[in-house]
């Protein structure tokens, strides 16, 4: 499982079939006034795919993230499912004692998505905790080889990050995950917890309400109590979304290899199923138009191809470890104002040990992306001399 350096390097070939593609567009039409009421707005993809075309330069963007990110490659052995070539990011910081933490990014997101929290984390301060960070491309995304079986489900992708971390001479580490990130970490945390995995933070909490059969005290609790105006405006937001918002997911979840077709095939197919998450999902963030083309781009590239990204869907259903095994690790929390669907607090607390929470007055899905200085305060209070998770990981408490 020896590493091996990876630098991007796209072939010309390649950027030379997407530029044919490009030309070839065929757009559809649009109702008058529709902005984003039906979709993507046929003006918004049409001004990307033409800086796409001609202006967005991948080159400088393939530089910067070789220049910026240490990446490498390493064979992780994959319990019934063979060895996979797994991509991933690793920053190490210069304080010896710094605490090494594992990033697991979710759909559609990628590895990119740890570019500003980088620096940030493992920097070095007399005042927090500093970190070694490991932000995986998890399989079938990025450039991380993608399983070729059926039923690679979320304890495989819990064991991929694990053994990733141990063969990095991490025996004990802590995470930070959003998205599927949040339930591949949450996972891990019920695997491999206590003697490995120390502590876990999240800025996608997942918790159901209490039932009578399993916490008789917390539904009466529940059956009494008021939310607070905040919690009814983040669960009408969550039921909106449920009720709006999950299309992709239903498509994903039930027939992954037939939307492939487009996402493989199409470029700007794959522009509009992306971007139109990357808007929705952020609270008012200011796209740039290649921020989105270099994300977007990434996917296209992929080693996989885009299609193998939406498996995971398929794979990970509702009565996985996840749903009825709790997680007995520290736990901390970031609730950001538009993430897609946030539940009571009570009902993460009743379900995980937290030690650290934290809330936020905006931000949306990416945290790690938008508001990366206010998720890296979050990981400095909960790991840092005082904070909820301080010292989890043994000699390892991330100040110099």
């Amino acid at each position: 499982m020896c590493k091996t350096p990876f630098s991007i390097s796209i072939s010309g070939q390649q950027l030379e079939t997407l530029q044919k593609k490009l030309q070839l567009t065929n757009f559809p039409d649009e109702l008058d006034d529709a902005g984003w009421t039906y979709g993507a707005p046929l003006a918004d993809i049409k001004r990307l795919v033409q800086r796409w075309k001609d202006g967005y330069d991948w080159r400088k963007y393939e530089a910067e993230l070789n220049d910026e990110l240490p990446m490498f490659t390493r064979d992780i052995n994959v319990d019934g499912f063979g060895t996979l070539n797994i991509h991933y990011v690793h920053k190490k910081s210069e304080v010896g004692d710094a605490i090494p933490l594992l990033f697991c990014h979710g759909w559609p997101g990628s590895f990119y998505e740890v570019r500003k929290l980088l620096p940030l984390l493992t920097a070095t301060s007399l005042k927090n905790p500093s970190f070694h960070v490991v932000a995986l491309s998890l399989p079938g995304y990025g450039f991380s080889e993608a399983p070729r079986k059926q039923g690679f489900k979320g304890a495989q992708y819990a064991e991929v990050a694990h053994k990733l971390m141990l063969a990095l001479g991490y025996n004990e580490y802590v995470t930070q995950g959003g998205d599927w990130g949040s339930l591949i970490t949450r996972t891990m945390a019920i695997l491999y917890g206590g003697r490995h995995h120390k502590a876990w933070h999240t800025n996608s909490p997942i918790a159901s309400p209490p039932s009578l059969t399993t916490s008789p005290l917390s539904f009466l609790v529940y059956l009494v109590t008021r939310f607070s105006a905040a919690e009814k405006a983040d669960l009408a937001r969550g039921v909106l979304f449920l009720k709006h918002g999950r299309g992709y997911a239903a498509e994903q979840s039930t027939q992954p290899q037939t939307l492939g077709y487009l996402l493989a095939d199409s470029p700007i197919g794959l522009l509009a199923w992306i971007y139109e998450k990357l808007h929705h999902w952020t609270d008012n963030y200011p796209w740039d138009d290649d921020e989105v083309l270099t994300w977007v781009s990434i996917y296209w590239f992929s080693r996989a191809g885009p299609a193998a990204s939406l498996r995971i869907y398929f794979e990970i259903n509702r009565t996985e470890i996840y749903e009825v095994v709790f997680p007995k690790i520290p736990m901390g929390v970031s609730f950001f104002p538009k993430e897609l669907f946030i539940v009571p607090r009570a009902w993460v607390r009743r379900d995980n040990q937290v030690v650290s929470e934290f809330n936020h007055e905006s931000g949306g899905h990416f945290a790690a992306y938008e508001k990366p200085e206010e998720l890296a305060d979050d990981l400095h209070k909960m790991f840092g001399n005082g904070g909820g998770a301080y010292g989890v990981v043994a000699g390892k408490t991330g100040y110099a």
